[in-house]
């Protein structure tokens, strides 16, 4: 019998998640069934998405996520053993699935072998080359389509989602302003990843600075925290401006609703285009993400990093800690730290 470490949600986020909201428990599994397979964790993912679905998840349940997994036994034949898979299947060491969708979250897709990734680590189908890089490949291109020339601006910058669609910018020929909460982010966006100016939130006028290195206005806005930021971005938008929404992390751990400025004005007034999205949307056109993004990684056109806290133990402290912005690009759990 193989025994697997989960997470339980076991108490409601009030405010900032607090470690005795999640129990880590021991599961028994049982022996496979015909067309089932068993996975081993080697990397979980924490993103924003899994504070913001915390109210809708049922208790006594394990806490949402994706991760890519080993298979180590099988009875299924599309899941040979040794293939790496990813899989929505929660924060667990183990799991047994028949290839459905296993996580209630809505930004599930079924589980599947990762493609021939070319030398690269399984672990970027988590990021760059799983889910947070679809995000900003179709979130941005789908409901942005921004033409050369255009000034885009993306809020969350420094995340995994955000560091994509500024180089994909850049990639269409944009100019692409980040906004995120350090200097030290800020120099590595610009640095190292070419964006063109960078906004530190915590220490600007975001109005203010925002005029100055967009004085033309903005055309596209990605936005990924919500709140009086965006109101902010939005009235210096230019006419017929896209807007992305991704998310609204910025709002996610408040016991009381968020005000912001009214934006109804600018929307009329620039006729503005305001959308949000879930990625599995495009879930009809995943390889067609994953492919492109691959073909970028491996041109030298988009770079990618990842933080990552080793032990599966420590996956509460990777996911606040991902919450207070501690990461650079994507956030990632490997289940088993490494040999010094």
């Amino acid at each position: 019998m193989v025994k697997a470490k989960v997470f339980v949600y076991a108490n409601r986020f009030d405010g900032f998640p607090k470690e005795s909201d999640i129990q880590l428990v021991e599961e028994e599994l049982p022996p496979l069934k015909d067309g089932e397979f068993l996975a081993e964790a080697e990397y979980l993912s924490v993103d924003p998405y899994m504070r913001g679905y915390a109210p809708a998840l049922k208790l006594g349940t394990t806490f949402i996520g994706g991760q890519i997994a080993k298979v180590i036994e099988s009875k299924n034949a599309n899941f040979p053993v040794d293939k790496y898979v990813f899989g929505s299947f929660g924060w667990r060491s183990h799991t047994i699935s028949n290839a459905s969708s296993l996580s209630k979250g809505r930004v599930d897709i079924p589980p599947h072998v990762l493609p021939d990734f070319k030398g690269l680590s399984p672990s970027l189908g988590l990021g760059v080359l799983g889910m947070p890089g679809n995000t900003a490949y179709f979130g941005f291109l789908e409901l942005c389509q921004p033409k050369p020339g255009n000034t885009v601006v993306i809020t969350g910058a420094a995340g995994a989602v955000g560091t994509h669609v500024g180089q994909i910018a850049k990639l269409k020929d944009c100019k692409v302003i980040g906004i995120a909460g350090s200097d030290d982010k800020g120099k590595w966006l610009k640095e190292e990843l070419n964006f063109d100016h960078f906004i530190n939130y915590k220490t600007e006028n975001i109005r203010e600075s925002l005029k100055e290195v967009a004085p033309k206005g903005v055309d596209c806005y990605f936005d990924n925290v919500g709140g009086e930021i965006s109101s902010t971005i939005l009235g210096q938008m230019n006419r017929f401006g896209r807007i992305s929404v991704c998310g609204a992390i910025s709002a996610y751990n408040d016991n009381k609703p968020t005000k912001a400025s009214i934006v109804q004005g600018h929307m009329a007034l620039k006729e503005l285009k305001m959308e949000g999205f879930i990625v599995t949307r495009w879930a009809d056109r995943w390889m067609e993400g994953i492919n492109q993004n691959m073909q970028w990684v491996q041109e030298g056109k988009i770079k990618y990093r990842e933080t990552i806290t080793d032990g599966f133990e420590n996956m509460f402290k990777a996911f606040t800690d991902m919450l207070k912005g501690v990461n650079y690009g994507k956030a990632i759990v490997r289940a088993k730290a490494l040999v010094k």
